[in-house]
């Protein structure tokens, strides 16, 4: 009880001391608006105590998007901590309290995954971010898994990647595929029947699950990033989006199995 109090006053007030910074750096365009996020998420897992190892690294040529799995909301400070990057979220998560407003400052692309008439308005949102050099993150499985798997990736979103090359003066944009797998807790490898503990899927309520996570704390993650793959429009969505899942499938498992 007392470790979740430490790191609750500790975040809140971090939290509350950077958000004006960061929201006059979004409103000014200064270039800390990419890079303080990075700061402040390093800082959050640290106290909550969350060890990230890193496999490969993130490709520093631009367009850029990242093709991730996703199984907790651990994810976005983890992958944030390692680069600087923007995310498409659900539209639902503009309005959660203090969370929505977090994502808003992180500037992320929200998209109404109910209405598919939309997606080519939020594809051209997407690629307006990534001519304009911002490391765009999509979980491309559509939602969160248990964490012991990957599930099929989708494809209507990589529909940006090719709005993209319509609108930049670019022949290719890069796609790279990422891999995160919580690994430890505590030190001790986490089974197949404890990784729920860490992963936040279907319908777990979120408190419940973040005081847990802030309770126990010494998370071992692994991030693992791809060789990217270059993307000129002329391939199929399809096979593309199923070569993606299948590289992060294998670094997924290649991780779990090396813990």
């Amino acid at each position: 009880m007392l470790r979740l109090i430490v790191v609750g006053v500790s975040f809140l007030t971090l939290t509350v001391v950077l958000i004006p910074v960061q929201a006059l750096a979004v409103a000014r365009r200064w270039a800390l608006r990419r890079s303080l996020p990075t700061r402040y998420h390093r800082l959050v897992c640290r106290m909550v105590g969350v060890r990230i190892h890193v496999v490969g690294q993130p490709a520093t040529q631009r367009p850029l998007l990242i093709a991730a799995n996703h199984s907790s909301w651990l994810d976005i400070p983890v992958i944030t901590a390692a680069t600087p990057v923007v995310f498409i979220a659900k539209r639902e998560v503009s309005t959660w309290p203090l969370i929505g407003l977090l994502a808003k400052l992180q500037r992320s692309i929200f998209v109404d995954r109910e209405r598919r008439h939309k997606t080519g308005e939020a594809n051209s949102e997407i690629a307006a971010r990534l001519t304009a050099g911002d490391a765009v993150v999509l979980f491309a499985e559509g939602t969160s898994s248990d964490g012991n798997r990957v599930l099929p990736f989708r494809t209507a979103l990589l529909g940006a990647a090719r709005d993209t090359l319509a609108s930049a003066e670019t022949d290719e944009i890069l796609i790279q595929p990422l891999s995160i797998a919580y690994v430890r807790k505590q030190g001790l490898r986490i089974g197949r029947s404890e990784r729920h503990q860490v992963a936040w899927y279907g319908g777990l309520d979120l408190m419940p699950h973040l005081k847990e996570v802030l309770r126990t704390g010494a998370l071992d993650v692994v991030l693992t990033w791809g060789e990217p793959v270059a993307y000129d429009g002329r391939s199929s969505r399809k096979e593309l989006a199923k070569a993606l899942e299948a590289r992060v499938r294998r670094m997924t498992v290649d991780a779990l199995r090396a813990a």
